[in-house]
């Protein structure tokens, strides 16, 4: 990345990359306070999902629409995943602060339409909105950071919305429940206004960024094309196998038009006058190799974050609750080393070992948790955990990091949101191949077994809790928990078998030292010419 990370922030009040280089790498007080702002909207987007999670049986119970139950959370998925790469692009356009406080106001009206919501068809709409400024909060987040730290710093900060990310993940299920048993479930989405509404504060009064003008109009043909196709895979991914058989009609058709809609994207690119996620970007060799690599964690983190809960109440017995805690081992690594990982970023300005040795951690903490049985004790499986949340530490943001620092700096924003992209992406399909694999196996196993207990056990799949298997006859209940832990030996397996390839793309990323103020001479980390940003101080 050329010296336009300084340049970025020309005729800012604050001027935080040259403040950051004079004091030896201290921010500014008004930096600090928009580091803060950041760290609460990317709290609002992770922690969302986590909270709705557990309020959602007493949703249900009063709003009805339990068959519509999935669709709650699918369509905030979909209009975050759709969305994404658009935020990123009108970022580049138009400009990064006036694009992300509108996504927070999107947010927050989203929030406060759900918390209305008077019948599951509204819940489901105003999730949909509410997923749409989702999206320019993450992209927003990451490509903000790329515009006020020096590449050397930001290893620093991205490791810190890393933790973010972890606490998020630990905390949302417990905030949650004691939100809905004290205060009613619509204050799961209403608790989210006061803190957008302080982040909202602080980035309008703090944040002075350039204002851009833009040379040519939205690409509105790419960005309906992108829609369709994003939409595509995550409907099939979301959908097959549970609503829908793989084989079915209705699946193919998705798949079709997935397909020719993102072909039809990819050769629109090439031809638009302002392309909404320009391809040269993946001429980067690092550029390529980051997207490739944030697709598999995205594929491991949220498949293991499903299943080993799962293994969890069925095989070892614990409670829903007690679950999401024991889950504290790999989320806590994870915190602990995106953090290091970031400092010594920083302190060093070198960053290869971190994906390989990180990539290297998450294949033998996949194949330690595929060993796992009906007999595993609760610390060997806490272990297991540790070691394939100390692997995904060191790659969660050291992705990000590599990914902006490919890419000239007009392409910040598009560069911030496609390796969000694909990190949701690979969620979506790992949640899927996973599951699929898991609950086949599950189903294998209980078919094999004899019994009528065991034919019902089977229909249910992996659907009983620590309560229900406790009920259950000695015979039928041992057999579902080897069932269990079987489903999880093949889906953990698999995720091993993946992240081999994050391996090998984590070997070929060319390491070039970040400097505070940005690489020497105008070049990206690939050797090329970096361009500037039209910009109009504001």
């Amino acid at each position: 990345m050329a010296d336009t990370a300084d340049a970025s922030a020309a005729g800012a009040a604050d001027t935080p990359a040259a403040e950051a280089g004079k004091d030896g790498g201290k921010q500014p007080r008004s930096v600090r306070v928009v580091l803060l702002a950041l760290m609460i909207a990317m709290m609002l987007a992770m922690l969302d999902n986590m909270i709705i999670g557990t309020a959602m049986p007493t949703i249900v119970g009063e709003l009805g629409g339990l068959e519509h139950l999935a669709w709650v959370v699918t369509a905030y998925t979909l209009a975050t995943a759709a969305s994404t790469p658009v935020w990123g692009k009108l970022g580049d356009m138009y400009g990064r602060k006036a694009t992300f406080m509108t996504s927070i106001v999107i947010f927050l009206i989203g929030s406060a339409l759900s918390g209305m919501a008077q019948n599951m068809g509204e819940l489901i709409g105003f999730r949909a909105v509410q997923g749409l400024g989702a999206g320019g909060l993450m992209v927003g987040v990451m490509a903000i950071i790329g515009d006020l730290i020096p590449p050397r710093e930001r290893g620093r900060y991205q490791g810190m919305m890393a933790a973010v990310m972890a606490l998020a993940m630990i905390g949302g299920p417990l905030v949650g429940g004691t939100i809905t048993d004290n205060w009613g479930w619509r204050w799961a989405f209403y608790i989210n206004l006061p803190l957008g509404a302080v982040a909202l504060a602080a980035v309008g009064a703090v944040l002075h960024l350039p204002k851009k003008r833009a040379q040519a109009g939205i690409d509105y043909l790419g960005v309906a094309l992108l829609t369709v196709g994003i939409t595509a895979v995550v409907l099939v991914t979301t959908w097959g196998g549970t609503e829908y058989a793989w084989s079915s009609a209705r699946i193919m058709e998705l798949i079709g038009l997935g397909v020719a809609s993102l072909v039809g994207f990819v050769f629109w690119q090439t031809r638009a006058a302002e392309p909404v996620l320009p391809l040269h970007i993946f001429r980067s060799r690092n550029f390529a190799l980051m997207s490739v690599i944030g697709f598999i964690v995205g594929f491991v983190m949220f498949g293991a974050t499903l299943f080993l809960p799962l293994y969890q109440q069925a095989v070892q017995g614990a409670s829903a609750t007690n679950s999401g805690l024991l889950l504290l081992p790999m989320l806590g690594a994870m915190l602990v080393t995106s953090m290091v990982a970031g400092r010594v970023t920083t302190n060093t300005g070198r960053y290869k070992v971190f994906p390989v040795v990180g990539s290297a951690l998450m294949i033998a903490g996949l194949y330690l948790l595929s060993t796992m049985d009906t007999g595993t004790s609760r610390l060997t499986s806490g272990v297991f955990m540790a070691v394939l949340g100390l692997g995904m530490g060191c790659l969660m943001q050291i992705t990000m990091l590599v990914a902006q620092n490919s890419v000239e700096m007009k392409d910040m924003g598009v560069a911030s949101s496609s390796t969000t992209l694909f990190r949701t992406l690979g969620a979506s399909f790992g949640v899927a191949i996973m599951g699929a694999l898991f609950n086949s196996r599950v189903q294998d196993v209980m078919a094999a077994t004899p019994g009528t207990a065991a034919s019902r056990l089977t229909e249910q799949s992996a659907q009983l809790d620590a309560e229900s298997l406790a009920k259950l006859p000695a015979a039928a209940r041992e057999a579902y928990q080897y069932a269990v832990s079987s489903g999880t030996h093949s889906a953990f397996l698999l995720g091993a078998v993946i992240a081999v390839i994050a391996l090998a793309a984590a070997v070929l990323v060319k390491e070039v030292p970040l400097k505070g103020e940005g690489p020497e001479k105008g070049k990206t980390d690939d050797g090329a010419p970096a361009a500037a940003a039209v910009t109009e101080p504001v």
